[in-house]
């Protein structure tokens, strides 16, 4: 109920509707606050008098000259226009909702106006100026009253009931009537007594048997309700005040009265009773709240998945926030390992470079000291008077001189290591890589979805299409599909990339094929999609193939016959190829010249173009001509059989790769033994011919009978 309150309320005072009217928008007003916003215009500025002068504009532009008048005669009385007038200069107030409201005071006029210019209304309610305008303060639409002023607007009788009856419901807590003192709030209202009930007087005073078992107990609020509304008002005609509504104007949907039909605007409109119509739109209202209530119950739990959304974004954020600072961590768990390390390294070298200069100390300690001992002890030598004493050990003592001087060359005062590191730190690449470390991928990819409704196989192809969950937000690099080998097998990549559907080829006729799907990116991958079962056609269904024939090949009839603009031979492929299964397909000779000699089977892709079929090691062929035949493969002629062919005649090519083996017939008769055997891998459907012959494919053809019945049924025939 306490939702319903907004329904309720006027959209200009704010408050619960008292006496609401209708205005021709639909939306309601109270009667006070339609009276306080009514803006009057001058009988000069009227749209009547205005198209009657073509006068510019004046002070009063605010008013649109091309507002509809209130009265109209082909609608039910009420114009409006979808403009919003805008406001005049006097002062204006505003409402609790923020509508404009405008006092109904008018600027007096200079001379004092004669009674017949107001609208004098019954009762005690002032008179409306003549020309008066109000504007909807909910969709903006303007209005220009008629002569009737506000009583041309129906009263909104059934919002007034609600609102009494929300009043009513919302008011203070009801009182036992039967208890002396102190009375109880009361529990159940007795209808049939119109007394209200604490439960200890209900029980004393009105207990459940007798002839007061049949008395209906309701709740107190809904007893006040029905003891306190007044009996319902009947609506009466808003044109003819003293008439009840008894009829319903289908074209205009406003009810009438029946002078209304007699002499009124309504006389020629449909009309239909008022209870009937009452009912009908009863049930419309009824259907249309139905489909409401099925919309709220989604939203309901719409908001219901929102509202766990909320705590499973609270409880991700807590889990991811800890992985971030896990991982921040251990970052500075490695950046501190790895100072240990760099500090390391720094103290080798500061202990290196101490042992060297210690090292070189000691050793330059040392020498001075001898040599300053030397220059002493010359220096004493030298004092000494006696010439052959010293001549006797000046030679050895000028060598010592000059060799100990040697030893102090160069090189021997550098110091053998520099006070400088040489290390320096190269921390900018790390300091580049810290700044753009950001949140690039989170999660790995969830598991696409196939669209089945797009997936299909056709004759030995497939089709499949597949998308991310609607509500996934991580970024997709790619997609891997994959299929196994239409045997139950292993699963195979037949495809890697950003595309979303894909069509694979050259897959086995009459084989049931798995399919999946998964999504990558730089985080990992996903989880496969369901898997899709796919038959391909159980009978092959195929052309010649005109962009790998020779250039002299002519094809007809949608590549299905061809001939040769040659007299040399020209070979020809079916653009199906075959590595499994049984497959028979024949040839109609449509021409037959000059006895040539066209040669029937199959090869592979790569086979010679400009030669008679068989002439090389990739292709297995039966070349034939009007007498004899002969099966040929790598350019060697074997089993020459008796009967040729002529025009109309057909030549039937059987691949059974179950088996391995490759079988010819002409006319429906097998045609020599079985030509090859050891047959495997991928095969093309073949023929070479020249311009005297012309054939016509026929594919998709059964098993014939004659081999059903020596290689089926009597598999040992094989041998």
């Amino acid at each position: 109920m306490e939702e319903m309150e907004e329904e309720l309320k006027c959209p200009v005072c704010g408050s619960f509707y008292r006496e609401p009217i209708i205005l021709p928008c639909s939306h309601n007003i109270c009667m006070a606050c339609a009276r306080n916003i009514l803006v009057q215009t001058p009988d000069a500025e009227s749209p009547r008098s205005r198209r009657a002068s073509g006068s510019a504009a004046s002070d009063y532009d605010y008013l649109d000259l091309d507002k509809m008048s209130l009265y109209s005669e082909a609608d039910s009385g009420y114009g409006s226009y979808g403009g919003f007038a805008s406001a005049p200069t006097t002062p204006c107030q505003k409402s609790p909702n923020g509508i404009r409201v405008f006092p109904p005071a008018v600027p007096p006029p200079a001379h004092p106006q004669p009674q017949h210019h107001l609208l004098q209304h019954p009762g005690s309610l002032p008179p409306i100026p003549r020309n008066s305008c109000i504007t909807c303060p909910q969709c903006h639409r303007s209005l220009i009253l008629d002569e009737r002023g506000l009583r041309g607007f129906p009263k909104n009788r059934v919002l007034e009931g609600v609102v009494d009856r929300y009043q009513q419901s919302k008011a203070a807590a009801l009182k036992c009537q039967l208890c002396e003192k102190s009375p109880k709030e009361a529990t159940v209202m007795c209808e049939q007594c119109d007394v209200f009930y604490c439960e200890p007087c209900r029980m004393r005073c009105h207990p459940p048997r007798g002839p007061l078992a049949k008395h209906r107990l309701v709740p107190p609020a809904q007893g006040r309700v029905s003891r306190q509304l007044s009996p319902r008002k009947i609506s009466t005609c808003t044109e003819h005040e003293l008439e009840n509504h008894s009829m319903y104007c289908v074209q205009c949907k406003i009810p009438v009265c029946y002078q209304c039909l007699e002499e009124g605007r309504h006389a020629s409109h449909e009309v239909k009773a008022l209870g009937a119509m009452w009912k009908l739109h009863k049930g419309q209202l009824s259907q249309a709240l139905n489909i409401l209530s099925e919309r709220a119950k989604e939203a309901q739990e719409f908001l219901v998945q929102l509202r766990n959304m909320v705590q499973q974004i609270q409880e991700n954020s807590v889990e991811f926030e800890a992985c971030l600072v896990a991982q921040c961590d251990a970052l500075i768990d490695a950046l501190n390992r790895r100072k240990v390390q760099l500090l390391s390294r720094v103290n080798g070298e500061h202990e290196h470079k101490l042992k060297v200069v210690r090292d070189q100390i000691a050793h330059c300690t040392v020498k001075l000291r001898q040599t300053t001992g030397l220059m002493e002890y010359c220096l004493e030598v030298i004092k000494e008077n006696d010439p052959s004493g010293f001549l006797q050990i000046s030679d050895a003592l000028i060598r010592r001189v000059h060799m100990t001087e040697s030893q102090w060359g160069k090189g021997t005062l550098t110091p053998r290591m520099t006070s400088d590191f040489d290390l320096t730190l190269d921390s900018g690449p790390l300091l580049q890589t810290i700044h753009q470390l950001d949140f690039v991928q989170m999660k790995v990819p969830a598991a696409p979805i196939l669209q089945l409704e797009e997936c299909c196989s056709n004759s030995n192809s497939a089709t499949l299409s597949w998308k991310q969950p609607p509500l996934s937000t991580v970024q997709v690099e790619g997609y891997i599909l994959e299929l196994d080998d239409g045997n139950g097998g292993q699963f195979r990549e037949v495809y890697v990339g950003k595309e979303t559907m894909c069509t694979v080829d050259g897959l086995h006729f009459n084989s049931t094929y798995n399919s999946r799907v998964k999504a990558f990116n730089k985080t990992g991958v996903s989880q496969y999609s369901q898997t899709l079962v796919l038959q391909t056609s159980e009978i092959a269904w195929f052309t010649f193939d005109s962009s790998s024939a020779h250039p002299d090949i002519i094809f007809s009839n949608d590549n299905l016959t061809v001939t040769c603009s040659s007299y040399d031979d020209r070979v020809v492929l079916g653009n199906t190829g075959f590595s499994r299964g049984v497959h028979y397909w024949e040839m109609t000779v449509d021409r037959y010249d000059n006895h040539p000699d066209p040669a029937f089977g199959v090869a592979r892709i790569d086979t010679l173009k400009d030669v008679m079929l068989g002439k090389d090691d990739k292709a297995w062929a039966m070349y034939v001509d009007n007498n004899r035949s002969w099966f040929m493969h790598n350019n060697s002629h074997t089993n020459r059989t008796e009967g040729g062919i002529s025009k109309a005649c057909t030549v039937g090519v059987l691949l059974d790769l179950n088996n391995r083996i490759l079988i010819f017939s002409i006319n429906d008769e097998p045609q020599g033994p079985i030509a090859f055997e050891k047959m495997e891998g991928l095969l093309f459907p073949a023929i070479s011919l020249n311009r005297n012959v012309q054939v016509t494919l026929h594919s998709g053809l059964a098993i014939p009978e004659f081999y059903i019945q020596r290689h089926v049924e009597h598999p040992t025939s094989l041998c």
